[in-house]
């Protein structure tokens, strides 16, 4: 498979995630899948398949856009707006985070390696009731 193409079917997988995507993670992650995001670093596809489980078991809606792609060789690196729904932040409103995502791709076309980069205080802290009003306030000041 061409990097293009495995390029286009990691995003493709991303754009239909739910609470049923670890049955799929076979067609698009290696085994032995690295994956790092500033809350995580989780190795093995096993290993990701729970943390994909435990991290959409109570997302309502989760929704990607990509923008950015550039691909060279079997690295790629895409950008992205992830919009998504839980019940217990932001009292249920939707949380839209921007992002990217570092990718290696072996020679089958799967990810070896997958790195996110994206601030986790507007995925998360900001949303929670009493470290959201601190986090905010600590922006403001800061900024």
């Amino acid at each position: 498979m061409n990097n293009d193409q495995a390029l286009a079917n990691f995003c493709a997988f991303f754009n239909k995630l739910d609470n049923t995507c670890t049955e799929k993670l076979y067609e698009v992650y290696t085994e032995n899948i690295v994956f790092n995001d500033p809350l995580h670093h989780i190795e093995g596809r096993e290993a990701l398949e729970r943390y994909f489980a435990t991290m959409y078991e109570n997302v309502e809606r989760c929704q990607f856009t990509f923008h950015t792609q550039q691909r060279q060789a079997n690295q790629a690196f895409v950008t992205w707006t992830m919009e998504f729904t839980h019940p217990r932040l932001a009292g249920g409103t939707p949380i839209r985070v921007e992002g990217c995502s570092a990718l290696t791709f072996a020679e089958d076309g799967r990810v070896s390696r997958h790195r996110d980069y994206f601030d986790a205080g507007a995925m998360l802290y900001e949303h929670l009731p009493i470290m959201g009003r601190i986090i905010r306030w600590l922006k403001q000041r800061l900024g």
